[in-house]
């Protein structure tokens, strides 16, 4: 709040001052313009929620609503403006409001990575109860510890059974406090901030009404998870029937307009990077060609519904890296049809350097251009892997497979088969242009960061 009032109002001290003339009815209608702007953003970001405290920190919930309450504050006073026939808002409406807004947006997002900055030391989290089985709460754990931007820090846990698998008092080293009726003293005892409650054998509605009538009075929240593998976003949709919310799940959409769009922002974005990153592409050319071999490596890769293509990279092994790899077959540390080493013989000098902060993927973007994959989307699979697939993994096969994605922006070759999967499948689950545009923003962090890149 001090953030968005501040620059609001320094912003606005600033805005009257470039548009000061000396002559006293022009300045005068500025600076009425400007004050009334600057209350008028003030008021419209609580009433756009832009300050709820559920929204801060994580996902993009929070930039819509403070681009709501910009927008609200803008149509406001271009429509009192106009009533008033004020030829001096326009300047407001169309240029100092939207820009006043997006410092805003930048204020917000240095606080953001300041928040994160402090919770990945362990600091300015929510103290947390999980609630459920032995497993649910095993994989709650693991991604919370996974995701630590969230700021949830799993403290302890109730379980059926009181105890944690085979009977050991914790589970992932987090304490077992008790069993699912022991849940209530526990929060008022030790004052967790968050329940989350996970999958709870025989926890029904009348158990969670009572759960929450305990919380009731107390600091704490209630979370219950869905329960509908990783399904969220525009898919899910909250339909009262006489009183009973009932969580509707529509199809995921892989045709359409939101089709069309995605399809025309490849082209262009790829076209744009190619002729940006042209000096790039001769500089590396030129270190391939002289380390040996050709400058790219070609490579069936399976795409959409199963068609094959081949993808273009700069080439970072030996020339008979596919004849080496039957030899280290044993030295294999990935699980599934995934290969994987940390240090790869095959590799070579310039190859590590492309491969560390991915610059051998460049040449994708011709196969973006092409048409035989997009930005962003699932992992591009081998026809050895897709020959190992269950029905759950072909659904990746559903969209096009992308240069970045969920998996990147999550660890890369540090993830195991399985979370490879499940990302790929999220994406697939939950598509939309706001989380393609949101994996674009954080691939450049991972892409700097080097993380999971060998």
């Amino acid at each position: 709040m001090l953030s968005d009032v501040g620059i609001v109002l320094v912003a606005t001290i600033l805005a009257v001052l470039v548009g000061w003339t000396g002559e006293f009815a022009a300045d005068r209608a500025q600076l009425v313009c400007g004050a009334i702007a600057a209350v008028l953003m003030i008021v419209t970001m609580p009433l756009a929620r832009a300050w709820d405290g559920r929204v801060l920190g994580v996902g993009s919930t929070e930039f819509k609503r403070l681009g709501r309450a910009v927008a609200w504050a803008a149509v406001v006073l271009g429509l009192g403006g106009l009533t008033q026939l004020v030829a001096s808002v326009r300047i407001w409406v169309f240029l100092w409001v939207p820009l006043i807004g997006f410092l805003v947006a930048v204020g917000r997002f240095t606080v953001r990575k300041w928040l994160h900055h402090q919770r990945g030391r362990g600091r300015a989290m929510l103290s947390v109860l999980a609630v459920g089985d032995e497993l649910a709460v095993a994989d709650m754990i693991r991604r919370t510890r996974r995701d630590l931007h969230f700021g949830w820090r799993i403290d302890a846990a109730c379980t059926p059974t009181g105890s944690g698998l085979e009977g050991t008092p914790a589970i992932e080293d987090v304490p077992v406090v008790g069993d699912l009726d022991s849940v209530g003293p526990a929060v008022i005892g030790q004052g967790y901030h968050v329940v989350s409650v996970c999958q709870a054998p025989g926890w029904g509605p009348k158990r969670l009404h009572r759960l929450a009538w305990e919380l009731e009075g107390t600091e704490t929240e209630l979370a219950v998870a869905p329960g509908l593998m990783e399904i969220a976003g525009p898919r899910m949709h909250i339909a009262p029937v006489d009183g009973l919310p009932l969580l509707r799940l529509s199809q995921p959409r892989f045709t359409g307009s939101a089709r069309v769009v995605k399809t025309a922002m490849d082209r262009v974005v790829a076209s744009l990077l190619l002729l940006l990153a042209a000096p790039v592409f001769l500089a590396i050319a030129v270190a391939v060609k002289l380390d040996g071999g050709p400058v790219f490596f070609r490579q069936e890769r399976v795409g959409t519904n199963g068609r094959s293509f081949r993808m273009v990279k700069f080439r970072s092994m030996v020339v008979d890296a596919e004849a080496k790899l039957a030899e280290l077959r044993a030295a294999n540390e990935a699980a599934g049809p995934l290969f994987k080493m940390t240090r790869d013989p095959r590799i070579t000098r310039v190859g590590a350097v492309l491969r560390k902060y991915s610059l051998d993927e460049l040449p994708q973007l011709l196969n973006v251009l092409g048409g035989s994959m997009s930005l962003v989307g699932p992992r591009p699979p081998l026809p050895a892997e897709v020959a190992t697939y269950e029905d759950v993994a072909r659904r990746r096969l559903l969209v096009r497979p992308g240069m970045t994605g969920l998996w990147q922006v999550s660890g890369r070759s540090n993830l195991s088969w399985e979370e490879s999967v499940r990302l790929d499948l999220r994406y697939v689950e939950n598509w939309s242009m706001a989380l393609d545009l949101t994996i674009l923003w954080k691939t450049i962090g991972a892409v700097l960061r080097s993380r999971g890149a060998y």
